[in-house]
């Protein structure tokens, strides 16, 4: 029997693992797919959002503002990448600057520190490439940029050092409740139906299915799909600090950020009615955010993007986030609609969720020994003698395997055998990096496919790129031995 189940390995889900990791509780994180941060979470803008777009006095205004202030102290607790560099609400008119100016009214209400509102001469110190018909800008120095599948990461393994249960391929199919006790049966067939007192609900596009399994219908969500562009670290000096239009009814807009690892990201749009697997880039699409992003930086070449992809946001049919304990079912806490600033509130979501639990029951007393801290090797960081010392120890630090990235066996050996260990060439990916180069794998992808191998003693035919399903290798083509 849990305590608590969490249903959902995103960014949400993974901060209230971690922040319920902090009691004497028994925890479970349930996710369906065979690694954490498989969906809105793998693809988003990777923006830490200062807090002065969220209408004043929503969860979403007071959440984001405290989850920006946390996700630089977790960062840094989790040795996860992140930098404040501040963001640019860019207005291209005297129209766009009065709405520019309500901006910073609300962030100050908000309670965004530190916001100045910036002339074009102001602005242009700032971003030299800025768009030739920008007038001012709002700029927010306390936004940021962080590595949002890294943090999802880290945050997992934080919990599940600190004693919560990870439950990996496993998808809930169906909820039962008699008296206290929920049971949730999964199509995992190794696992036995599932007890728990409570229940939290972060399964993000499909968290209204999992509401709709024990109660009635309460929301709906409706997902909204976003395309971005990846480009080289060769464009990555073009913009400094994450750079907005001003917003419309369909969200913040096409950006140019920079990202933690130095490339530029443009994107996305805002397309609804789109299927909850629909995650596809199309040309259309691409091609309008090409034309809306030259608007705000000059010089772009798209013709060093390495990478499209497309996410999809949980789009509620509320204008706020929805944060509660369900209306007909007590006993599950509904934490979905989670849509932008979700990535930057969920360690503040996670507090909430963890005061409404209290509040409604749950004994929760802190552990004496919560450890808050998680590192890993990050080879290149390393000083000569550091670099040395570590080759010595372990001589696989001494071979690099992603060229593009400069990234060891060392580390990915590291990465395959952690707490919450990669296990597909892209789990590999997101926690250290082979394959996000120029060659997107070109030429480590073979490499990290055979590390994979020996490391878990797996045929290659059974490693997957990423989901379940995705076979790299089916058999050999030919024999050496044949003449």
């Amino acid at each position: 029997m849990y305590d608590v189940a969490i249903i959902g390995a995103g960014i949400v889900g993974a901060s209230v693992a971690r922040e319920l990791s902090r009691y004497d509780l028994k925890v479970c994180l349930i996710e369906k797919e065979n690694d954490v941060s498989e969906g809105a979470t793998k693809a988003n803008s990777a923006i830490v959002h200062a807090g002065y777009d969220p209408e004043e006095g929503t969860d979403m205004a007071r959440l984001n503002v405290r989850g920006c202030h946390l996700t630089e102290v977790y960062t840094k607790e989790l040795d996860v990448p992140y930098k404040k560099i501040g963001s640019l609400v860019v207005a291209f008119s005297e129209e766009e600057m009065e709405h520019v100016e309500m901006l910073f009214h609300r962030g100050n209400a908000n309670g965004v520190p530190d916001q100045k509102i910036l002339n074009r001469e102001e602005l242009l110190k700032m971003e030299p490439n800025i768009g030739d018909t920008a007038v001012g800008a709002l700029y927010s120095p306390s936004a940021g940029i962080v590595g949002p599948w890294e943090f999802t990461i880290a945050l997992t393994e934080n919990a599940v050092v600190n004693g919560v249960e990870l439950l990996l391929d496993t998808e809930v199919v169906d909820i039962k409740k008699e008296e206290d006790v929920f049971t949730i049966y999964t199509a995992n067939a190794e696992l036995d139906p599932i007890q728990t007192k409570y229940i939290v609900n972060a399964a993000g596009i499909y968290s209204d299915a999992i509401m709709n399994m024990v109660g009635e219908q309460e929301f709906k969500i409706r997902p909204r799909r976003g395309q971005y562009f990846v480009l080289d670290k060769s464009q990555g000096e073009l913009a400094h600090h994450v750079i907005f239009q001003c917003p419309t009814a369909l969200g913040k807009g096409i950006l140019v950020s920079p990202t933690v690892h130095g490339n530029l990201l443009v994107g996305p749009d805002a397309e609804d009615n789109v299927e909850r697997d629909e995650i596809g880039t199309t040309k259309e699409r691409m091609d309008y955010i090409r034309e809306t992003a030259d608007k705000s930086i000059k010089g772009i070449n798209y013709r060093e993007s390495i990478r499209n992809f497309a996410g999809l946001r949980a789009q509620s049919d509320r204008s706020d986030f929805i944060i509660e304990e369900a209306k007909s079912v007590k006993g599950l806490i509904n934490l979905a609609g989670i849509k932008s600033p979700g990535l930057t509130s969920a360690p503040a979501i996670a507090e909430d969720a963890a005061e409404i639990l209290k509040n409604i029951g749950l004994e929760m007393n802190k552990k004496e020994n919560f450890n808050p801290t998680r590192r890993q090797t990050h080879f290149m960081s390393l000083s000569p003698e550091e670099k040395a010392a570590k080759i010595k120890e372990d001589p696989k630090f001494g071979r690099i395997i992603c060229r593009c990235e400069n990234i060891t066996e060392g580390e990915i050996v590291e990465a395959i055998h952690r707490p919450v260990g990669a296990l597909t060439v892209d789990g590999v990916k997101r926690r250290v990096r082979p394959g996000m180069g120029r060659c997107q794998g070109g030429f480590c992808g073979p490499r990290v496919l055979e590390i994979i191998s020996r490391e878990l003693d797996l045929p290659l035919e059974d490693i997957m790129q990423d989901k379940n399903g995705s076979y790299i290798l089916v058999g050999e083509t030919k024999n050496r031995g044949e003449e």
